[in-house]
């Protein structure tokens, strides 16, 4: 028996789901009349039809595949697809699949006619899908062109009269408000309370940062509107003047939300901590009334009132270089330099006395050199196998890689670091990376209103038996790579390995 699936589309203009329905019917009744047994359907709803971007016609397409069914019936072949190109690749992948496409309302006879009868629909569907999309286009482009309202979504101080867009007075009023304090350097957050405080509510719900910042951003309310390249001014009716307008989306770009530290790098993020409440201080930034930007570190209690803290804010450059300061000049000790100098050599002689990796390597491959000697004999004894001449491929691969990572290891402890060249990277560090200290030394810093408390990692013993309240990571030690980047690899190696 004849075997089938349907597949049914509508458009997202004038269509709707009704005609999904009537496709179905039609095309069941089709399928009834020639003895053809209906075993899936596919539908896609709002999808256009100029591209095969459409979720169930790609899954047509897929299960065919398993060629379960012998046709897909289609209402006509412009549900199918109304791009030829696209509609000739994806029916030729179809065939050979053994699958055909029929039209159930465009009778197409099996004779060599109807390709080209099949081509002429095909073309139409095309066309007719181009001269709409053009006629569309051309009557927005009049609408716009008359100022008259398109439909969709209306901004906050609007309403329609009609066909065309007037001031919804009451609204336009904050509107205006909302424009006027930014200028004068209210922030958002207030400008929210005290619209809240009067009962000005957006939607019957007190106004959000992201609604207060796309009022001020929109260019419509300045009676401005751009649709591409065309610039229509008679559409939306001006509620802000435009010299305030200009101010305030100068102000507005200069200091967008929830972007104002991403191009400033805050050295102490995630480090600093606020002394009176004990939460995170995270870097801000904010705008003067002459437009230079400002950067600080402000309590996270204190911006969320998540608490009572009264905490004050502090200047970004204050307290990174106080911090920085203060590492380098802990760090500059002579004693505290050899310490770091003494550990690091002792790590590399240790290193190279106690390499075991390279003692494992020798072993293992002692041990295949002894198995291709053993396989070696016995195929002078005649013993010629397939599988003794794969394994003695395998084993002399084994024996080329283990030779590489010997080679490699005993280079490594070839190449030593001297007193001098650990103590001159120490140096350079303090006098030229300082921010590379803060990032591999510093645990935490606590900022109260009278001290700052700065604590280091780990505790590292010093020759008296004390204690310093730092020690220095592995990572650090990766620098030293950037600083010799001249040196050969086995070098580089080296001194990635030591553990300060």
């Amino acid at each position: 028996m004849k075997t089938a699936a349907i597949y049914a589309r509508y458009s997202s203009d004038s269509q709707n789901e009704q005609s999904i329905e009537g496709q179905l019917r039609v095309c069941e009744e089709y399928a009834k009349r020639n003895g053809i047994l209906i075993l899936n359907t596919y539908i896609d709803r709002a999808m256009t039809g100029r591209n095969d971007n459409r979720p169930d016609f790609q899954r047509m397409l897929k299960d065919s595949n398993r060629k379960e069914w012998n046709y897909i019936i289609v209402y006509k072949f412009d549900r199918f697809a109304r791009n030829r190109y696209e509609t000739a690749i994806h029916k030729k992948e179809l065939k050979d699949n053994g699958v055909k496409v029929l039209s159930a309302m465009e009778n197409i006879p099996d004779t060599p006619e109807a390709i080209i009868f099949e081509s002429m629909l095909e073309g139409y569907a095309e066309y007719y899908s181009a001269e709409l999309a053009q006629k569309v286009k051309r009557g927005m482009y009049e609408t716009r062109r008359k100022g008259l309202y398109q439909g969709g979504g209306l901004l906050y101080g609007y309403k329609i009269d009609g066909r065309k867009i007037v001031i919804d007075e009451n609204n336009a009023a904050v509107v205006r408000f909302m424009y006027e304090q930014y200028a004068n350097g209210v922030f958002v957050r207030d400008i929210i309370k005290t619209l809240t405080e009067k009962n000005v509510f957006y939607k019957g719900k007190p106004f959000v940062r992201n609604s207060v910042y796309n009022i001020l951003r929109n260019e419509k309310y300045s009676g401005i509107y751009k649709h591409g390249d065309e610039v229509v001014d008679n559409m939306y009716p001006q509620i802000v003047p435009t010299e305030i307008f200009n101010q305030v989306r100068r102000k507005v770009d200069a200091n967008k939300y929830g972007k104002k530290s991403l191009k400033t790098d805050f050295l102490l993020r995630q480090k600093l901590i606020c002394g009176n409440c004990g939460l995170p201080m995270h870097g801000e930034s904010g705008t003067t009334k002459n437009g230079s930007r400002l950067f600080y570190y402000k309590c996270h209690g204190r911006k969320k009132r998540i608490n009572n803290c009264n905490k004050s804010m502090i200047r970004k450059e204050v307290i990174e270089r106080l911090v920085t300061d203060t590492v380098v000049q802990k760090l500059s000790e002579p004693s505290l330099i050899n310490i770091l100098v003494s550990k690091v050599m002792q790590r590399q002689e240790k290193s190279i006395r106690e390499n075991s990796s390279l003692s494992l390597l020798i072993k293992q491959k002692k041990q295949v050199d002894t198995s291709i000697d053993n396989i070696v004999a016995a195929i002078e004894r005649g013993i010629v196998t397939n599988a003794t001449n794969a394994r003695l491929q395998s084993l002399e691969t084994q024996q080329q890689e283990l030779e590489r990572q010997i080679l490699i290891e005993q280079s490594k402890q070839a190449v030593k670091l001297s007193t001098t060249d650990i103590k001159q990277f120490y140096t350079s560090v303090l006098n030229e990376n300082s921010k590379i200290l803060i990032n591999l030394l510093i645990k935490k810093i606590i900022l109260f209103d009278d001290k700052v408390e700065i604590y280091f990692n780990t505790p590292i013993k010093n020759p008296n038996g004390t204690h310093s309240d730092f020690i220095l990571y592995s990572k650090t030690v990766e620098i030293i790579v950037s600083k010799y980047a001249n040196t050969t690899p086995a070098t580089r190696q080296i001194l990635l390995e030591i553990i300060v």
